[in-house]
């Protein structure tokens, strides 16, 4: 029997009707339902993550495409002492959902909530954290040989999709596994959004007969008395091999290692069990391959995958829906939408490819996220999407750049960090005229610490050759971006997430002066030196104070006669970024005043040595003092102590 849950045409807003679902919210062991049940629990579980993630927002469209396999797993493994480990973490909300975590749903990335990945400290079933791809493997492997090695009896699984799986780290841990076999099982869950699989009756009758514990019985069994004779064993290996590889792509992984079982339907639940089941107990790295749909029972997701990875909250009915009558109000004219920085990024690369054909646009895998659609669209032959691989990313960059492209690697700041010996040694030591759009830079909000851009100062500033920029606006960007491009050797701007403060965009790109500020408000006794998008909070502070506020717009390298000059008639210093203060912007302001012997005291203000939780970018900046509150605060305390600290006149009286 096949059973596919009825597709659902909207997202509900009142709570669905899911029996079983609460019934193993409560207690009931999902180990224990029978097939039927199984079926109508799939069905509760979609829907009731339908609902969830509209209460919440979030990740939505991988939950809904494995509904079907996280019931599987749970039901043949004996989680949590068997492990389960969840690649990226996208597609766990059924597995939070079926462990004990139902009734938080609601509170899904939001301060003080669930996490939207998997997290250690969160529950014993999420075994390993995530939130960046390929990381699967390694750590299920580590699992299984950690178990081997204390006599643990314990089943290990990693499910990764298969975007993560063209992760050069996820191949490393193919490759090695297949040489010390551990026990395990990876499960590659093929949602058709980037590699192919062979379909039709030929391939499942085969993926069964594979499955089977007949077959296994005897592929085992073979195996010791084949050896035996050399050549008759040699002969039937390259004859299994040869018909697997005419009906699935599973020869690779045989090649390096692995027992390939699929591609099967990861939406046949009935099949799913059965095969899970067999393959269970098994000796050795074991691999199955399903094949799912992104976005399973829900059409607009099926539809647009892209487009339905995640969602925001969508606000339902009120209690009380009557109507109240509410006097007409005057028509007003719709606020025009403010453009992201990462389409301000796209129009800027689609404006310089039409000046430059040397400009080439390298991303891993982040497209959409990074604004490369419409540059994608328009110079297809210029465009590099190299799948989850940033360390091949920025090489490639570089080797273009050696033989006269002008490369482009869009990239987001958390990502960046797994290239960093890449960004040194391939581009930063040869001096390579590469130019890096770090978006997503500072604090993300919802997506918490595996996602923020905290680090790309600190880990950039240190590098030599390197030209660092931090736009305060969104017309800053786009020049500063054309500085960048301008410049022979290694450049990166860096921006954050979502819109800016509406600043008008010229037309006209205009090469701001590398290593130079502005100076925005006049003022005296403290002065705010603003790096990146915190600008407004600074100015609103300085209202208060009487302060002045610089846009110093470079990090590296810094307006240091700028500095000079404000050290005389300044008292204090409030570096300002969104970056972990140690390492930053502000340090490099403190490490310059040292050097020139400058009396200026110095408060930096940034991200405090801690992770940042996930909640909204509001919160998370109030949080690290960010605001013109938070920086009122601050700076009138340091005032007072700079008076307390002040040499009294004392009275003598003769």
């Amino acid at each position: 029997m096949r059973y596919y849950s009825p597709m659902f045409a909207e997202i509900p807003t009142a709570r669905p009707a899911t029996p079983l679902l609460d019934a193993v919210d409560a207690g009931r062991s999902l180990r224990d339902l029978t097939e039927a049940e199984l079926d109508q629990l799939a069905h509760d579980l979609r829907g009731y993550l339908l609902y969830s993630v509209g209460q919440s927002g979030g990740h939505f469209g991988a939950g809904l495409g494995v509904v079907e396999l996280t019931i599987a797993l749970h039901h043949i493994f004996n989680t949590p002492d068997d492990r389960i480990v969840w690649d990226v973490g996208h597609q766990a909300y059924p597995h939070k959902i079926l462990t004990g975590r139902m009734q938080q749903m609601h509170t899904m990335r939001q301060a003080g909530g669930l996490s939207g990945f998997p997290k250690r400290s969160e529950s014993e079933y999420d075994t390993f954290g995530v939130g960046h791809s390929s990381t699967s493997i390694s750590a299920a492997m580590g699992m299984a040989l950690a178990a081997e090695k204390q006599g643990i009896d314990r089943r290990v699984v990693a499910v990764i999709g298969d975007g993560a799986i063209t992760g050069g780290m996820a191949f490393e841990a193919l490759a090695h596994a297949g040489d010390v076999r551990p026990n395990m099982l990876v499960v590659l869950n093929d949602n058709q959004m980037s590699i192919g699989y062979n379909t039709g009756g030929l391939a499942t009758y085969f993926a069964k007969i594979w499955a089977s514990k007949t077959y296994i019985t005897m592929r085992e069994g073979s195996k010791k008395v084949l050896k035996k004779m050399r050549p008759a064993w040699d002969l039937a290996k390259r004859t299994e091999e040869h018909m697997k590889g005419m009906v699935a792509p599973g020869t690779l992984f045989e090649e390096l290692g692995w027992h390939y079982i699929g591609p099967i339907d990861g939406h046949d639940l009935p099949q799913l069990v059965q095969t899970l089941e067999n393959m269970r107990d098994l000796k050795g790295p074991q691999f199955l391959h399903i094949c799912t749909r992104k976005g399973r029972g829900y059409e607009p997701a099926e539809e647009d995958p892209v487009g339905f990875h995640a969602i925001n909250k969508i606000e339902g009915p009120k209690a009380d829906s009557t109507p109240v009558p509410v006097p007409a109000a005057p028509e007003q004219k719709p606020k025009p939408k403010l453009p992201k920085y990462q389409d301000v990024f796209g129009r800027w690369l689609c404006d310089m490819a039409e000046r430059d054909d040397k400009l080439v646009g390298i991303t891993p895998a982040m497209c959409e996220g990074s604004g490369m659609v419409e540059f994608a669209r328009r110079f297809p032959e210029r465009f590099y999407d190299v799948a989850i691989a940033e360390q091949h990313a920025v090489t490639l960059g570089a080797g273009m750049a050696c033989d006269g492209m002008k490369p482009v690697v869009a990239i987001y700041s958390t990502f960046l960090q797994r290239a960093y010996d890449q960004f040194i040694h391939d581009v930063a030591i040869q001096n390579l005229d590469v130019t890096f759009a770090i978006d997503r830079a500072g604090l993300v909000g919802q997506d918490g610490p595996t996602h923020h851009g905290a680090f790309d100062l600190s880990y950039m500033r240190c590098i030599p050759n390197l030209v660092i920029g931090a736009p305060s606006d969104e017309n800053e960007c786009r020049q500063m971006l054309y500085a960048a491009y301008q410049h022979r050797g290694p450049a990166a701007i860096r921006y954050p997430r979502g819109t800016g403060p509406g600043a008008f965009i010229e037309d006209t790109m205009t090469a701001l002066e590398i290593g130079k500020g502005v100076v925005v408000r006049e003022g005296s006794g403290t002065a705010f030196l603003n790096f990146g998008t915190l600008l407004p909070a600074a100015l609103e502070a300085a209202e208060t104070l009487g302060a002045t506020v610089v846009d110093m717009r470079w990090v590296k390298p810094l307006d240091e006669a700028l500095l000079r000059e404000l050290s005389t008639g300044h008292s204090l210093f409030v570096t300002l970024e969104e970056n972990a203060i140690a390492g930053g912007a502000g340090s490099a302001v403190s490490e310059f005043l040292d050097r020139d012997a400058l009396e200026v005291r110095v408060y930096r203000a940034g991200i405090q040595d801690s992770f940042v939780e996930h909640g909204s970018q509001g919160q998370q900046q109030a949080q690290h003092g960010l605001t013109a509150a938070g920086l009122l605060a601050a700076v009138q305390a340091r005032q007072g102590a700079i008076e307390a600290a002040k040499p009294q006149a004392v009275s003598v009286q003769g």
